[in-house]
């Protein structure tokens, strides 16, 4: 699957939606990523998390991995198909109080885990489990994610794949045309 491909079955499914948009940060956007809409199709979800492993495979030998570890809520699914796709174990962190945490699963030490999630912007969420993993005498192998909407500009200590890397026009309310066109704007899940 190329990116256009990949683009088509995202605006297919309304996990890629063109309008006016609010979002968490405060900023603007003409485009919003809404990938649950794509995972609610299992094998579509299935055909993607395999492209996903594949690009990896073919740009690296990722060596033996004990499982995939991937962040409450959103990246739980892509968790679950990559790692359906490694053939290995996939746990969870969920938040708690805010942030992060192990609850229904542990991690050994040694043990190695490739780290997926559905959307990155910043990569914060990406980040908080590597912490988690290094945290348990864990090791990275990689990063895995469905679209990158930092277009790159989120860094890892670790190799970093994407089916998509864009990064949507933002804008700050008082700068945003399509408020001065006067176009409602709504505020996505997320």
């Amino acid at each position: 699957m190329n990116e256009t491909d990949i683009l088509k079955v995202l605006e297919e499914t309304g996990a890629l939606l063109s309008g006016h948009f609010e979002l968490r940060s405060g900023l603007h956007s003409n485009r919003f990523f809404q990938c649950a809409n794509v995972l609610r199709y299992p094998r579509i979800a299935g055909r993607l998390c395999d492209e996903l492993v594949q690009r990896m495979n073919a740009a690296m030998d990722v060596g033996a991995v004990d499982g995939v570890i991937s962040p409450a809520l959103g990246g739980i699914l892509v968790g679950h198909e990559v790692a359906r796709a490694m053939d290995v174990k996939c746990v969870f962190a969920e938040k708690q109080e805010g942030k992060l945490v192990m609850r229904r699963f542990t991690m050994k030490p040694g043990e190695r885990y490739v780290v997926a999630e559905d959307v990155i912007t910043r990569g914060g969420r990406v980040q908080e489990t590597i912490d988690l993993v290094k945290a348990a005498g864990a090791e990275v192998a990689a990063v895995l994610v469905l679209v990158d909407r930092s277009a790159g500009v989120a860094k890892f200590a670790y190799p970093t794949f994407s089916l998509v890397r864009m990064a949507p026009e933002v804008w700050e309310p008082s700068a945003c045309p399509l408020c001065a066109d006067k176009q409602p704007f709504v505020h996505p899940g997320s």
